[in-house]
This record gives structure tokens, sequence and C-alpha cells, in this order.
């Protein structure tokens, strides 16, 4: 009985101390954009208050928030845009890595090994067994195989037959036991340029793999994945080793609420407060619309047209790259005020460079309940990308009526091979 009453004290003890940090929590410095004025308007409220299960214990929110990202991708330069720059790499210094026990595999010749349409696990089993070597299937069954007169190398052998299925191996050799599974922990070690780095880890999450550790001494990057991922991400690694050539986006997200509660904001009045062409093209979505400027229409005189109609309210800003041809992620809460409604908003683009500085981008806008929207579009190298007409109903239906617009400036970034050994370059 003792012993219930303590546990019942200490649980409530936790419970007061979770809600004293989050009630001295203090918001998060937005970087670049603390210079842009912001209209005040104390008729709104824009606190954001997340439901809550007072039932459950969760880490302290400071803690759970800490992202080593954030100094690196979350503040954009936008008085200095540079719309070309090039970045030299060490492509040696590129290296993917099984993590685990795998020790070298006993020398073994294998002569005249067949089977056929039988499953992973029992083309192992059987060839292990002439090899002395126990085997673990930690997820099968596995697929079914076909294979006649194998021979040569035993560990040749053996990662034929685990290609060939779409599984990993690994080795113990002091046990004498083969271990077989559908993924597997990697570590990618990259070159030390943050740009690069960069890259790869917004493609690595636009390929779906969320569970990256990130070591900033080493320039490494460790996940798990699957047979076809790993595939994905050796044919990413090989596109960087090429001289490649990558987009990056710079994002700015904010949200409007119009001075007259009665009143959309006037896009149309646009056209005539910028002189003709700043506004090049127009494009609809299921939802919102998307619009290429010119440089006229930028991120400061954007924010003076709405200032008149709307009071403007920062939500997020920063980086992501693109591989030529591939897809990246940018996911707006990493970048956010803690209370933002678009912090679970999510921005996908896949991007390709063609000539005359033409760039084509497939930007998708994700949330967690599925995608709102989609855009292909082509703009040219030195026009900013304008998203607008999303109401704020996608992202909580019980705030006053908003508006989020989404500010990006797409940009080049050109990676040429050095035998040179670079140090966190910027």
């Amino acid at each position: 009985m003792f012993v219930s009453r303590f546990l019942y004290s200490f649980k409530f003890l936790l419970l007061g101390l979770g809600f004293f940090v989050a009630a001295c929590s203090q918001k998060s410095d937005f970087g670049s954009q603390d210079s842009l004025p912001v209209a005040a308007n104390s008729s709104f409220d824009f606190d954001y208050i997340a439901p809550r299960d007072p039932d459950i214990i969760k880490t302290t929110k400071g803690a759970a928030e800490l992202d080593l990202e954030t100094p690196l991708r979350c503040k954009v330069k936008w008085d200095t845009q540079e719309l070309i720059s090039a970045i030299p790499y060490n492509a040696s210094s590129f290296r993917l890595v099984q993590n685990g026990r795998n020790d070298m595999l006993p020398r073994y010749e294998v002569n005249g090994f067949s089977f056929k349409s039988l499953e992973a696990q029992k083309v192992f089993l059987k060839l292990d067994k002439k090899a002395g070597i126990h085997l673990i299937a930690k997820d099968g069954p596995y697929a079914r195989i076909s294979g006649e007169n194998l021979g040569g190398e035993f560990s040749d052998v053996v990662k034929m037959i685990a290609d060939a299925a779409g599984i990993f191996y690994s080795y113990d050799d002091e046990r004498k036991l083969m271990t077989l599974s559908r993924k597997a922990s990697f570590t990618l070690y990259t070159p030390k340029s943050r740009p690069i780095i960069l890259g790869l880890l917004d493609a690595i999450r636009g390929a779906g793999i969320t569970d990256i550790v990130t070591d900033w001494s080493d320039y490494s990057i460790t996940f798990t994945a699957d047979y076809d991922t790993k595939q994905k991400i050796m044919d990413l690694v090989d596109y960087y080793k090429g001289n490649p050539v990558l987009v990056a986006y710079d994002v700015n997200v904010f949200r409007i609420y119009p001075n007259n509660k009665d009143k959309y904001i006037d896009w149309q009045s646009a056209l005539d407060t910028f002189d003709f062409s700043t506004v090049n093209t127009s494009q609809a979505g299921i939802i919102g619309r998307i619009l290429t400027t010119s440089n006229d229409l930028n991120l400061t005189t954007l924010r003076r047209f709405l200032g008149a109609q709307a009071t403007i309210v920062p939500v997020a800003e920063g980086r992501f790259v693109v591989p030529n041809l591939w897809m990246s992620r940018f996911d707006v809460g990493k970048c956010s005020f803690d209370y933002a409604l678009e912090k679970d908003l999510s921005i996908l683009a896949k991007a390709s460079f063609e000539k005359n500085n033409l760039i084509f981008s497939n930007i998708t806008l994700d949330i967690t309940d599925g995608e709102i929207a989609q855009f292909n579009v082509r703009s040219k190298l030195g026009e900013n990308l304008l998203i607008i007409g999303l109401p704020n109903e996608i992202f909580d239906k019980n705030k006053p009526f908003s508006e989020t617009i989404v500010f990006i400036v797409p940009k080049l970034i050109r990676a040429t091979q050095t035998t040179k050994h670079i140090i966190n370059q910027l």
C-alpha cells in the first residue's frame, strides 16, 4: 500500500514539474526575419496550445525540440542572395558502411550450387550447412528465388543470393553464426561540406527515411533501410560523385490575418501595385495557387504590399537542397515557432535543371493527414515562387480566418571535385 502511494505521489510530482517547464519555456529566435516589421493587432489570439493527456509523461519540451541542424538550416540571408554558387568536395570521402558485427566469411569454394523456387532462408540454410555455419532468419520468410550451377568464392555466392532476395546478412565468426534481415543499419560518411551533407539529408528524408542520426564531428549519417532504399542511397551517392548540380530552395513561411474580417486578401491589386510582368505566371492547384515572379516582388516588397491589408505573423524560414532529378523534404516544424499552426507542414520538391537556366519544380505540400496541394511549375533562374491562398482551416478549424503564404527562392549549387581536404565548408 505504501509503495502504491509513493508511486502515485512520484507520478504527480513529475507531472507538476512537466507543467512548470512548459509554462517557463520561451519562444525561439527567428533569426534574420526579426528585422522585418510585423504589424501588431491585439484583437487576434495567435497562441496555439497543443492538447495534452495528463496521464502521459513525455520528454520535456526543450529536450524534444533540440535539433542540431537548426543553425545551418533555419537562417537565410535574404539580403545577400547568390543565385549560383560553387562548392568543392572530395568524392573519395563518400563511404557507406553496414553497422554491426560483420566478420569476414570463411574461405570456401562453392561449386554447382542449384535451387529452384526456394525461400531465401532455406537457400542459405542449405548453403551454410556445407560451410558449418548456423543461421538465424530474424524476419523471414523471404522471397522465393532460383539459381542454377552457382559457383565461386563462398562470400561472392552469399552476396549474390542476398541481392537476389533483397535482404541483408551479417556474420559472427566467433559463433559461426549468420543472421538474415530485411532491414539493416548503415552509416554514410560524406565530404566535410555542409551543403553536401544537408542535400543528402534532405534527399534521404525525401526517400521516406526518418530515423536519422547525424554526427557533425565526422560528417556521417546513420539510418536504417531496407534493400530497395539502400540501393536508392547508393544511386544518390553515385550521383554526388559526378560533379552534381543541386537546386537549393530558400523558404519563408508566414501567415496573414486580413484587417477586415469579412474580406479576403485582394491579390488582384498586386498587378496594379507592381510593374507589368513582375508576376509572370499563375497556376491554380486543388488548394492554393502558385505564382512565378521577378525579384521586384521579393520578401520585403511582398510584406509591404500585404501589410496594408493584413496582420503578418512569421512562421518559419529555412533552406533545403534538392539533387537534380531527386526529391527532397523540408519540415516546416524544424524551423518554426513552437506555437505555429503550420508546424506539421512539409514541403517536398523534385527539381530538374534544364537548358537556358530553366528550373522545373514539382512541389508538394503535405501535412499529417496527407497531401494538401501539388504544383508543377517552370521558372527561370532569378525568379521567385509564391504559393498563396492556403486557408488556415487546413491547419486548425478553430482559429480566425487567415491565409498561409509560402515564399520560395530557387538557386543553383554546382559541386566540383577536388583532392584537397575540405574542413567544415559553409
